[in-house]
């Protein structure tokens, strides 16, 4: 179900942009690339655990460096039209991308629990 209203909101939120699509599509881009940085690096903790701290924080400084590094090329490309367009699509694929990515990895820790008791 919430998969369906992260859609609907997408979809939607596209239509509302309208003529600021660019800015809405590389708010998209952008956050769902930080976050995937993000996640990849500090995940990493779950084969090296003495890791954990030193990764948590290298990912958020991914998260960081890929978010300013697309804000300046898509300023320096003119892809944002509309800055309010772009932070509201990136705040709200920033919350989508990282919910989608825990609910990904936690059907796959629970299918492979279950795949272990069989």
């Amino acid at each position: 179900m919430t998969f369906i209203v992260i859609i609907v909101l997408s979809i939607l939120g596209g239509l509302l942009a309208g003529e600021h699509f660019h800015s809405y599509l590389l708010g998209l881009g952008v956050a769902s690339t930080a976050v995937g940085a993000c996640y990849w690096i500090t995940f990493r903790s779950s084969h090296y655990p003495q890791f954990a701290l030193f990764l948590l924080l290298l990912g958020v400084v991914a998260k960081i460096a890929v978010t300013a590094a697309g804000v300046l090329l898509g300023l320096k490309h003119a892809l944002i039209t509309s800055p309010l367009v772009f932070s509201l699509s990136y705040l709200f694929f920033l919350f989508a991308s990282t919910y989608c990515y825990f609910r990904y990895r936690e059907y796959w820790l629970t299918r492979l629990r279950h795949k272990d008791l069989q």
